[in-house]
């Protein structure tokens, strides 16, 4: 009986042939083949995820308690945002309490505002260092005593003065990064600094 024997293994030559066949293919395929096989494994991994309404909105215990620190202070904060955005840019907001004040109002731009209200900028009583769906905040400015309590007038004022309360883009702005950054830029004595994932900070 004879036996065939099928050899598996592809020859040197035939090797360099696919890899030539491959270098011949189209151009725009690698060029962006790569690109394309990342997006979808992400895309696969953000299908995994939680749906934004499950995602955790609670304190990252960053700003002092008003029951616990009776002056006044000034903060602002950055958070991924959720989803597959959250990969390249961030969402940032800022947060006072006047001295002797029992709770802090919260100052941040939030798109979907666009849709209901005639405003996209929220001015709010609220948990200064919430979660942002489930992303911990990292503080950019945390002025406390003293110090703070002038820049909690002059942080509400020019969030009140923002000049682009009825639009929204997310990019390139003005978003969120936008309001912060005009912020920033009309009370320069915050000091604050936004991050290259501010997306949306240099629409000024």
């Amino acid at each position: 009986m004879t036996v065939e024997t099928v050899n598996t293994h592809q020859p040197a030559s035939s090797k360099k042939q696919l890899y030539a066949h491959i270098m011949r293919m189209d151009p725009w395929w690698r060029r962006y083949g790569l690109l394309l096989l990342v997006t979808f494994a992400l895309a696969l991994q953000a299908c995994g995820r939680r749906q934004w309404h499950e995602t955790s909105r609670a304190s990252a215990g960053l700003a002092p308690l008003p029951s616990e620190y009776s002056d006044a202070v000034v903060m602002a904060f950055r958070a991924k945002l959720w989803g597959m955005r959250g990969i390249f840019a961030d969402h940032t907001w800022i947060a006072t309490k006047a001295k002797d004040a029992q709770e802090y109002t919260v100052y941040e731009v939030i798109g979907w505002r666009k849709r209901r209200y005639p405003s996209v900028v929220r001015i709010a009583s609220d948990v200064p260092d919430r979660h942002w769906f489930g992303a911990k905040p990292i503080a950019l400015v945390d002025i406390r005593g003293e110090e703070a309590e002038e820049l909690v007038v002059k942080v509400d004022e020019a969030a009140r003065d923002y000049p682009f309360p009825e639009e929204y883009r997310a990019f390139p702005g003005p978003n969120s990064n936008t309001f912060t950054a005009w912020i920033a830029q009309t009370v320069p004595e915050l000091n604050m600094d936004l991050p290259a994932r501010a997306v949306g900070k240099n629409y000024l």
